[in-house]
This record gives C-alpha cells, sequence and structure tokens, in this order.
C-alpha cells in the first residue's frame, strides 16, 4: 500500500512538472479590418430640371440638396452625394463663371485640396483631365491621413463650375479607408466622365 501510495504521488508530482514546462500564453488575436462586401457598380442619371449639369452616380447612393447655403442663390445647385452604406458624402459644389471670378474660383480650388491638406498629406497628386464629353478640370489624389483623399473640379471656364469633394463621417485613417476610397473613386471617376453641362 505505501508502494501504491509513493507511486501516485510520484506521477503526480511528475505530471505537474511537465506540465510547467511552457510559460502560459493568453490568445493573441491579431489586428484587422472588417471585411467589407462591396455592391455590384450600377449607376443612373441625376438630371433634374433647372439644374445645370447632368451626371450618372451609384445606385447605393443618395442625391439630397444642400441646404447650408439655401439663402443664396448662387448656391441653389448645390447637392451632396450620400453613400450611406460606407458613411461617405460628395459635396458638389456649382458657381456660374461671371457672377464669380473664374481665376478666384480655380484658385479656391486649388487651396481647398492643397492650403488644407499639406499639414497631414504625405503626397498630393493632381492631374489635368478632359473627358469623353469635353469637360475639363483637375483631379487631385492626397495621401496619408487627410480629411478627404479625393477631390475635383470641371469647367468650361466660360459659364460653369463644379467641384467635388469625397468625405467620410470617420477619423480620417489612410489603411483603414483605402479600400473604400479607391472604391468610390472609381465612382467618382464615373461621375467626372458622365458630366454634361446645360
Amino acid at each position: 500500500m505505501v508502494f501504491m501510495r509513493f507511486f501516485a504521488g510520484s506521477l503526480l508530482i511528475a505530471s505537474m512538472l511537465i506540465a510547467c514546462n511552457s510559460a502560459y500564453q493568453p490568445e493573441i488575436k491579431k489586428k484587422g479590418y472588417f471585411k467589407i462586401d462591396f455592391p455590384e457598380k450600377k449607376y443612373r442619371a441625376f438630371d433634374q430640371t433647372g439644374y445645370p449639369y447632368t451626371f450618372e452616380y451609384p445606385v447605393y447612393a443618395n442625391v439630397i440638396k444642400d441646404s447650408m447655403f439655401f439663402q443664396d442663390k448662387a448656391e441653389d445647385y448645390w447637392i451632396n452625394i450620400d453613400v450611406p452604406r460606407f458613411g461617405g458624402r460628395i459635396y458638389i459644389s456649382y458657381k456660374q463663371v461671371g457672377k464669380s471670378n473664374f481665376d478666384s474660383l480655380v484658385n479656391d480650388g486649388f487651396k481647398m485640396a492643397y492650403k488644407q491638406h499639406t499639414e497631414v498629406s504625405t503626397g498630393i497628386n493632381d492631374s489635368v483631365m478632359i473627358t469623353p464629353n469635353g469637360v475639363e478640370g483637375i483631379y487631385y489624389s492626397l495621401k496619408g491621413n487627410t480629411a478627404t483623399a479625393n477631390q475635383f473640379f470641371l469647367t468650361d471656364s466660360i459659364k460653369h463650375f463644379l467641384r467635388g469633394a469625397l468625405y467620410f463621417d470617420a477619423t480620417p485613417n489612410e489603411d483603414s479607408l483605402s479600400i473604400v476610397n479607391d472604391f468610390l473613386k472609381k465612382d467618382l471617376l464615373h461621375l467626372i466622365n458622365t458630366l454634361k453641362w446645360k
């Protein structure tokens, strides 16, 4: 009987010593981002009566009249294109050349891209555009944790000047927003390439 107790005790001590050879490690989860399921690219026309422009925008977005400047007649054609699925908003502002100085409008478009974002941007690329409909403008791609990574302006330099910028209802983080920015950038380019003046 003494031998059995000695053997059982030795077995218990040996199993505890073997079990204690490795340090306990809690399960560590890797950091990552949620998987995003993107909708199929489909577009519909924005062609409202009285508006001096028309374009195509995604079916998963909503056009809403910008009510911030409703008292000023020059801002009658300002709209927002909300993309609720991604917490995004494309701000579209319109000015009539003649009522506003063309050079001032271009300088304002340049300042909106450069002056407001140079402190946080790691790079700004601007590209001159001429669309299939003959609309001219500049597209700005901003890198880094900027409030907007995509903005543009379009004009005929005689009568029409339209500016657009994509913002998100989120803290700017280039890493987490880049995939959604890339997805919605295609929609911005589609809007730009389908824009026509009336």
